[in-house]
Parts: structure tokens; C-alpha cells; sequence
């Protein structure tokens, strides 16, 4: 990786951290900023990583994030949350959601929550995770306000946001399901990587400003705009319409009707349902069907060029233990971008330089 960096995860969560106290943020709030997303980068998905901060810093300064903000609870039964998250940066809201959620799930068997007016929400496996870590499962169902970047299935411009799709399934003793992806053919950020990187996309993934096909990733970074495709044609525009509504209008917040306005950078929705398998009372059930059928699924002989078939996280997990072993690479133009955040709030390239080492 020829003029990339090669961070330690340590030292580059030092940065982001610096960025985002520098910002005002307070230590806590810093801390789940800079951890989350140094842990989306360490999983292999750059796109909702340490790039994203030079946006955050922007929202920031402009007024579309406001920093130090807590969510707040609209309505509260138990088992139903409606939660607001005032704009406030999404790794902050989104971790105190899902403990209030876990924690009338554990109580009730189950929590409904709708998350509104959250600030970016970064890789919604992450909130899967934390669920897990309560040893709940999750359902997960979200939408993006913010310039629309998808085109509907048989459409020729952006209509709707990626609108993430997760289920997280606990595994005793064992790593857990983790099913996490954009109902588009790749996620935003990943084409903002590829143009920064320089290089172009796989035929099929979007179209230019005249709806047609392209595989030049500016066409979702700068204007003019194209549109990112969906994944598995009208099945994953279907799965986009349904996050759209259920993690934008059931939540309680709002759904994309237009053009962007530039009044929000990106504001999240959330629908989530949480799990308590043993309150359910198929705790062991769960617990011994999906050891079977783990070992049915993956004892699938490999394809052509496969090396193991693999459950949904298990990729993240390995790519993880690779790069907290040997470093996260940053490309120029994303190092040259957090330089300039970083510059935004205060702190000098000398200062950030010093923290890398």
C-alpha cells in the first residue's frame, strides 16, 4: 500500500480523540467517538470509520451536530421506547439507546425503540454488538436524512439514503451472528474511499448525473450527483423502502421528501427490536438450533477459489485481529482530510504528526 499510513489502532484513536475534544466534546463523549470508529476501521469498513470525522467537524461548525447532547426519552413503557437523539453525535446516542433498550429488554423480554434526530450512527453492527454483549438479540432498521444518494430500483436519480439492515444473534461461548449491511450496492463512505484512493468502482454499482452507468466514484462524492444502485435489484429497493419508513416515520422521526436542504448533514433514524431469548423462554433452543445450524451452514464444501464458507461477522472479526496486529491503513487524501479537521478545531499537524509518532 505504496504513500498509505499505517496507524496503530491506539495511536490513531488518540487523534480522534484530540479532534473531538478539541471540538468541546467532554472526555466520555471523545472516548465512544474516537473508539467507535477506530472499531469500524479495525472491522475492514473504512467507510464509517476515522473518515468520517473531517464530517463530523464540518456538521460541527456549521450547526448540524451539536456536541454533548444525551437522549432524551419522549416516551417510556417498558417494553416501548421513543427516544430523541437532538442531534447529537451518534456514537454518544446510539450507545445510550441500546442500554436503556437492553436494559428493558432484560426487564420486560423485549424493547421496541425508536431512535430519532440522531447525528450519524456510524456501522449499526456496532449496536448489534452491544446487545450481544447483553446476551439479547436485535433487529435493527434505519434511514438517512441527508442528500439522498440511492436511486430506487428502476429509477435514474437518488431517492433515499442507504438505509442500513442488521439482525445481531448471541452464540454461547462462541463468536456471534452479525448481519449488518446498506440496502444499497455498497455503503456511501465506501465510494468516498474509492475516490479518495483514486480508483474506480465494480461496473453495476452506480450511475451518473444522467442516470447512466459509470464506475467513477465522484459522481457520489462531488457534483454532479449520480445515485448508488441498489443491491439485489427491487428485493433490496423493497428492504430500503421499509427502513426508510420504519426508522424514519416509526420511530418518530422523519422520512426523506426531497432534495437535500443542507439544513441537516446527516441525521439518522432507528427502529430496533430487542430480544431477551430467555424471557422468551427459548433461550435453549436458540442456543442449541443455532449450533446446528452453524456447523450445517458452514460445512458447506468451498467454492472455486474460497478458502472456508463463513457466517455474517466473521469477516470483521478477522480483519480485525489482522490490522490490530499490523496497523489501519489511511490513504493520503483521508489523512490529509483528518490534518485539516483536526486544524478546523484548533490543533496543528505538528500536534496530530506527534500523537501517530
Amino acid at each position: 500500500m505504496a504513500d498509505y499510513r499505517i496507524i496503530k489502532a491506539e495511536p490513531l484513536t488518540s487523534v480522534i480523540y484530540a479532534i473531538a475534544k478539541a471540538g468541546g466534546s467532554t472526555d466520555r463523549e471523545a472516548e465512544l467517538v474516537s473508539t467507535n470508529l477506530v472499531e469500524a476501521n479495525l472491522k475492514g469498513h473504512d467507510s464509517h470509520g476515522v473518515g468520517m470525522i473531517p464530517r463530523y467537524v464540518q456538521s460541527v461548525t456549521t450547526g448540524g451536530l451539536a456536541v454533548n447532547q444525551h437522549v432524551k426519552i419522549v416516551l417510556d413503557t417498558g417494553p416501548l421506547l421513543t427516544l430523541d437523539g437532538l442531534t447529537g453525535y451518534g456514537q454518544v446516542i446510539g450507545h445510550e439507546a441500546m442500554e436503556l433498550a437492553a436494559e428493558r429488554a432484560k426487564k420486560n423480554g423485549v424493547c421496541l425503540v425508536g431512535l430519532s434526530n440522531s447525528h450519524h450512527i456510524g456501522r449499526i453492527g456496532h449496536w448489534a454488538e452491544q446487545c450481544i454483549d447483553h446476551g439479547l438479540v436485535s433487529i435493527h432498521f434505519v434511514n438517512v436524512i441527508s442528500r439522498p444518494i440511492v436511486a430506487p430500483w428502476g429509477g435514474s436519480d437518488a431517492r433515499h439514503g442507504t438505509n442500513p439492515f442488521c439482525v445481531g444473534i448471541p452464540r454461547r461461548g462462541k463468536d456471534p451472528i452479525v448481519l449488518d449491511f446498506a440496502t444499497s450496492r455498497i455503503a456511501q463512505g465506501k465510494t468516498r474511499v474509492a475516490h479518495n484512493k483514486g480508483v474506480e468502482l465494480e461496473p453495476g454499482t452506480i450511475i451518473d448525473d444522467e442516470g447512466k452507468p459509470t464506475v467513477n466514484p465522484r459522481y457520489t462524492v462531488i457534483p454532479p450527483y449520480g445515485a448508488i444502485l441498489p443491491f439485489g435489484e427491487h428485493k433490496g429497493s423493497g428492504l430500503a423502502l421499509v427502513c426508510e419508513i420504519l426508522g424514519g416515520a416509526l420511530s418518530g422521526g422523519q422520512v426523506v421528501k426531497g432534495p437535500s436542504d443542507g439544513k441537516y448533514n446527516v441525521l439518522n433514524g432507528m427502529l430496533s427490536i430487542v430480544i431477551d431469548p430467555g424471557k422468551l423462554g427459548t433461550g435453549e433452543n436458540l442456543a442449541r438450533e443455532v449450533e446446528s445450524f452453524v456447523a450445517w451452514h458452514t460445512g458447506s464444501p468451498p467454492g472455486p477459489g474460497v478458502d472456508k464458507v463463513r457466517i455474517a461477522g466473521e469477516p470483521e472479526r478477522e480483519t480485525k485481529k489482522k490490522r490490530l496486529a499490523e496497523g489501519i491503513p489511511v490513504d493520503p487524501n483521508t489523512w490529509q482530510e483528518i490534518l485539516d479537521a483536526g486544524k478546523r478545531f484548533g490543533l496543528d499537524r505538528a500536534a496530530i504528526e506527534k500523537i501517530v509518532g
